[in-house]
């Protein structure tokens, strides 16, 4: 049996634990605030690695970030940790074999191997919250690019409303179809539809409305929230239909925090309805909150081993 340190790190919190070659916890999950400080976080990672490193075969780390293609470093902007970690040259940190891979693609490849896309070797994982994450599978390989940043669907063009994303572009499908993006429809709606008036949140100001008081709002049946809560369902859909056709994918996976509010086969309806390549299956993700650390336990065990 392998064990592997598979450690998932992100902008408010840092999880690990040990895992073997099947997915299979061995340990409990440890949780630790993230550091602000870069050296701070090369510390605490070595510290852990340290820790554990005469026990284990390899180290494994979920990210944020697209990484290059020797998944030694994350290569793209990641704002949400500490400035340099961009030049962490993340092999160094062990003696031991380290793997390093974009959270998104390791949530994938969890789904793709134990979860809701086992057994389709052409899918794709869409990770829906405060960003669009995506990883893609095709021909049961992980679609890494050139330079290991493919899969990158949050940035994705589409014919939006001319929305400014917070990567400067224009109309990136990740500024329609993330949490971001429902309260920013929330908040263009109550400014310029009459039926904020009639809505339970009339009294609130339209940059107070969050993505919790819409989905709350759906519940209690307010025609605000259900029609701010329609027009971000109709934005997510149009890029799962862009996605679908590009790739041809036997599965979409919907997973994030905004996943469980989508109805699947009522997506999948639609999708299909509308697509031009074969039907597609869509499923909600099903392997929790530690897919990242699993599906990159997974992918550094099949590299190393």
């Amino acid at each position: 049996m392998k064990k592997i340190l598979a450690i998932d790190v992100g902008g408010t919190k840092l999880i690990y634990a040990l895992i073997n070659e099947k997915g299979e916890f061995l340990t409990g999950v440890n949780r630790i605030p993230t550091p602000k400080n870069i050296e701070e976080l090369k510390s605490l990672f070595k510290k852990i690695i340290l820790e554990n490193e005469q026990e284990i075969d390899m180290t494994a780390f979920a990210t944020a970030g697209a990484v290059n293609i020797t998944n030694t470093a994350v290569k793209s902007s990641t704002p949400n940790l500490p400035v340099g970690y961009n030049n962490i040259d993340f092999s160094q940190l062990s003696i031991k074999p380290v793997y390093v891979e974009n959270d998104a693609n390791a949530a994938a490849w969890a789904e793709y191997k134990l979860g809701a896309a086992k057994g389709d070797d052409n899918t794709i994982t869409v990770t829906l919250g405060t960003g669009v994450g995506g990883g893609i599978i095709i021909e049961g390989k992980l679609l890494r690019g050139k330079s290991g940043r493919a899969g990158e669907v949050g940035s994705m063009k589409i014919n939006g409303r001319g929305r400014i994303c917070t990567c400067g572009r224009k109309d990136c499908w990740e500024s329609y179809a993330s949490g971001t993006g429902l309260k920013k429809t929330a908040y263009e709606t109550a400014l310029y539809d009459e039926i904020f008036n009639e809505s339970i949140y009339k009294n609130k100001k339209p940059e107070e409305i969050t993505t919790y008081d819409i989905i709350d709002g759906v519940n209690f049946n307010d025609e605000y929230s259900k029609k701010v809560f329609e027009i971000w369902k109709k934005d997510l859909i149009t890029g799962l239909i862009n996605l679908v056709d590009i790739f041809d994918t036997e599965s979409i996976i919907i997973s994030g925090g905004l996943g469980k509010f989508i109805n699947a086969s009522e997506a999948q309806e639609v999708i299909n309805s509308e697509i031009v390549t074969g039907e597609v299956k869509v499923r909600l993700a099903n392997m929790g909150n530690y897919a990242g650390m699993i599906g990159a336990a997974l992918l550094a065990y099949e590299k190393f081993s």
